[in-house]
């Protein structure tokens, strides 16, 4: 096999394989024996078909195949033992299309290779960066007990509607006299009443059952798509929708918030964990700064990003990638639609070389043990949410549970993708000079 190497550009190769007899013919002769063995065929017994009989029924055949198995196998050997870098995977020239494998002893075949940019990487304390800190104020933690109370609350029956109660009723279609048009719309479905009530459901507030109202479609929702499901028409429809509607309620039914009580602090935290109002609120406050943590640090992970990728800003070989993305897509897709979500490919695939080059000029490493432990935590979390104390699951149960999950393909990767991550911040904090901004919760959500 002799394999060539031709460099158009940085970026851009045509790799050629010439291939001879000697490196096939074993490998077609072997195949056709095995052929030979399992062909069957009228007026010969299974497996004693002739030679020859089976060579021209399958030699071309199997000849294609082998040529196909040993370009992919010299290939694949090529780029591993001269340590390319690579981006996608080599598509063959068209003039391949010519090999003729009937006349043919001897073969060329030529193929396009794409490879990936040479670049060096800078990390150092001029690049400044701010990361906000974003603390639980009085606001935010009673928002967040509201909730837990109206989560763990109770729906009891209401004989008369107000803020926050779901009515169920029906729905009839009126005409421009208020009369229901027959074989019109007649749907049964519910509202619900926000809190504060919207000005346009106002005149849902203090009915009882059996009590009718008639709304305009925007009164029944001022949500497009909520609206079409209330009524049981497309989205198209309700958008374009100019009659009335009569409302029939049938039932009125209201959300009763838990009490703050030992019951509701066991229900949320596990039994005995929490033992005071004040306990349960400092509780509250501890995960949301957790997950306002995770937030700004997510923030500052996408500017850090930004700011490598312009930093960086690296050349793709841009004709190679949009043809390998056409020839490798397991769903039919046109040049037109690969043109069009082109840049953000592009843009993905740089910050992937960036990363992959950070992680081995850092000699970054996510070991095994490691993401087990990792799962085992979430897992001890998960536990303590479910009111199951953590220290009472055994050491066999949570190693079980945290292999099965690994055991999955892509809970896996979303694993090790997440460590590398938590890994490649800590590599960006050591290098950049980040600065810290106390904000309030709004100003962080406005940017």
């Amino acid at each position: 096999m002799d394999i060539t190497k031709e460099s158009i550009d940085e970026l851009n190769a045509i790799v050629k394989l010439k291939v001879t007899p000697a490196d096939y013919t074993d490998k077609v002769e072997n195949a056709l024996k095995s052929y030979q063995k399992k062909v069957s065929m009228p007026g010969f017994r299974p497996g004693k078909v002739p030679a020859s009989l089976v060579r021209k029924m399958y030699g071309k055949s199997v000849l294609a195949e082998e040529l196909n198995r040993i370009l992919s196998d010299s290939l694949y050997n090529y780029i591993k033992e001269n340590n390319l870098e690579v981006l996608g995977n080599p598509l063959p020239k068209a003039e391949n299309d010519n090999v003729d494998i009937e006349n043919q002893k001897e073969f060329e075949f030529s193929f396009d290779m794409a490879l990936a940019p040479k670049f060096s990487l800078n990390l150092d304390e001029k690049t400044a960066f701010t990361e906000m800190q974003v603390g639980a104020d009085e606001k935010i933690i009673n928002d967040y007990v509201n909730d837990i109370t109206r989560r763990y609350g109770q729906i009891v029956p209401s004989d008369v509607s107000g803020e926050g109660d779901l009515m169920y009723g029906e729905f009839v279609e009126l005409n421009d006299a208020g009369e229901i048009v027959p074989g019109g719309i007649f749907k049964s479905s519910s509202m619900f009443l926000d809190k504060p009530v919207k000005d346009h459901h106002k005149v849902l507030v203090g009915l009882k059952a059996e009590d009718k109202v008639d709304l305009d479609p925007i009164q029944v929702s001022d949500n497009v798509n909520d609206r079409a499901q209330k009524l049981g028409i497309t989205a198209e429809q309700a958008e374009a929708w100019k009659n009335k509607f009569r409302f029939t309620v049938k039932s009125i039914s209201q959300l009763v918030p838990a009490e703050l009580s030992q019951d509701l602090f066991d229900k949320v935290y596990g039994p005995g964990n929490v033992s005071t109002e004040a306990e349960f609120r400092d509780r509250i406050a501890k995960e949301l700064e957790k997950m306002f943590t995770r937030d700004t640090e997510e923030r500052l992970r996408g500017e850090i990003v930004n700011t490598l990728l312009n930093k960086t800003n690296l050349s793709l070989p841009d004709t190679f990638l949009k043809r390998w993305l056409v020839a490798a897509n397991e769903k039919p897709v046109t040049m037109e639609q690969v043109e069009a979500e082109y840049p953000m490919y592009a843009r993905q695939l740089r910050w992937q070389l960036i990363e992959n080059k950070l992680i081995k000029d850092n000699n970054i490493q996510v070991t095994a043990d490691e993401a087990k432990e990792h799962v085992k935590e979430i897992l001890k979390d998960n536990f303590r949410k479910y009111g199951r104390n953590p220290d009472e699951v055994s050491d066999n149960e949570l190693n079980d549970t945290a292999s099965r999950v690994l055991g999955k393909e892509d809970e896996a990767k979303k694993i090790f993708e997440n460590l590398y991550a938590q890994k490649l911040m800590t590599l960006y904090r050591s290098k950049f000079n980040i600065s810290t901004k106390k904000v309030s919760y709004d100003e962080f959500i406005k940017g």
